[in-house]
């Protein structure tokens, strides 16, 4: 009964873990902690209601994420934007995916083929059959980048651009918080699966790098829009 109770307890620190670490990712995502902020533990665990333990927890896993820093003595802070982090990110993503269509077009199986016209399917609609819903907009993007990896079949590339997914995704989401953004999304997107389909390899790995260069620039303009707003 005794080690039941403690496995009990276990699962519910973890729980709760679970829960302080989600509910702070969105409030960083959403900038209600902007960049540069500062709080204690003391502080989290009062909002939350909780004991300490499992605030650490959820606070050096956001760490491990890059998404805080710890100050010893001096508390945690919202790791400050550092745009040049994540433009290094962005053009890593770049080289992956010219590869990946590169290789595509080198040579498409019919299973590959029949995956890239499901990709087509979803992104070559009229613009009122189109999603304008951000969240669910961002997991259709990423899983559209993310099986252009898978396809290629290299299995460390399609891992290495997953972290670089996992990493980005605090400011790439905000690429579609405007209509506009999302209209030329479903149109780039087309014309690369279109490119890839017929296997002209430059154009598809000109288009794909140019879709990435202006998201790029895209969302460092709104990230600083927001945390601008957010701040006054």
């Amino acid at each position: 009964m005794q080690l039941a109770s403690q496995a009990t307890g276990k699962e519910r620190r973890e729980g709760l873990a679970e829960r302080i670490y989600a509910q702070l990712k969105q409030d960083i995502f959403e900038f209600r902690l902007l960049p540069g902020d500062r709080f204690s533990e003391g502080e989290i665990a009062t909002r939350m209601n909780a004991s300490r333990t499992p605030v650490r927890q959820a606070l050096f896993r956001l760490e491990q994420e890059n998404y805080l820093e710890v100050h010893f003595r001096a508390g945690w802070q919202v790791r400050p934007f550092d745009f040049t982090y994540f433009e290094d990110l962005y053009d890593v993503r770049i080289v992956l995916e010219q590869t990946a269509v590169k290789r595509l077009c080198e040579s498409i199986a019919p299973g590959q083929q029949e995956a890239l016209q499901e990709l087509l399917a979803i992104w070559s609609i009229e613009p009122d059959q189109r999603c304008y819903d951000a969240h669910q907009l961002i997991q259709m993007d990423e899983h559209f980048h993310q099986k252009l990896l898978t396809l290629a079949g290299n299995a460390q590339m399609t891992r290495i651009h997953e972290e670089i997914g996992d990493k980005i995704r605090v400011i790439r989401r905000l690429d579609f918080t405007q209509p506009s953004r999302i209209d030329t999304t479903y149109a780039e997107h087309t014309q690369i699966l279109y490119a890839t389909l017929h296997r002209r390899s430059e154009e598809a790995q000109r288009l794909l790098k140019a879709h990435i260069e202006v998201s790029k620039a895209e969302v460092r303009k709104i990230t600083l829009h927001m945390v601008h707003s957010a701040r006054n």
